[in-house]
């Protein structure tokens, strides 16, 4: 069960975190969403989050707030998984919790959608694999 959860948890941390890293990437190649079809995104941010005219004139302030909270963790807790530290499950209880308030606010901005939906479950998926470590503890 042990190595099951073990092989489940890198799998998820490094498929999320390496998404976020490019997700964030294509937020930085292309700002306005014109080449991916995202400019109507940038609207909807710029209507439901304050101070547009300072945070989302484009995506590169999302792209970063997305490479650091998201990939950053994520990828952050992939490498406490393989050197098997001690604080791994507090990291990914922590991943599977930042990635769902990530996505609780995505289904704000942009209302529910498939992507998001998966995401969602993804999260759940981490911090109930963190959970069964605590309970086997």
């Amino acid at each position: 069960m042990q190595y099951t959860n073990d092989i489940l948890q890198k799998v998820l941390t490094l498929f999320i975190g390496t998404g976020a890293v490019i997700g964030a990437m294509m937020m930085w190649i292309d700002p306005i969403g014109m080449m991916c079809g995202c400019e109507p995104l940038l609207q909807m941010l710029r209507d439901k989050m304050p101070w547009p005219e300072l945070f989302f004139t484009n995506f590169i302030p999302s792209g970063f707030v997305l490479l650091f909270f998201i990939g950053g963790t994520q990828l952050g807790s992939t490498i406490l998984l393989f050197k098997k530290h001690r604080c791994a499950s507090y990291a990914i209880l922590a991943c599977g919790i930042l990635l769902m308030l990530w996505i609780g606010l995505e289904w704000y901005i942009f209302g529910f959608n498939a992507m998001s939906n998966i995401f969602f479950v993804l999260g759940i998926i981490e911090v109930l694999s963190a959970m069964c470590i605590f309970v086997v503890k």
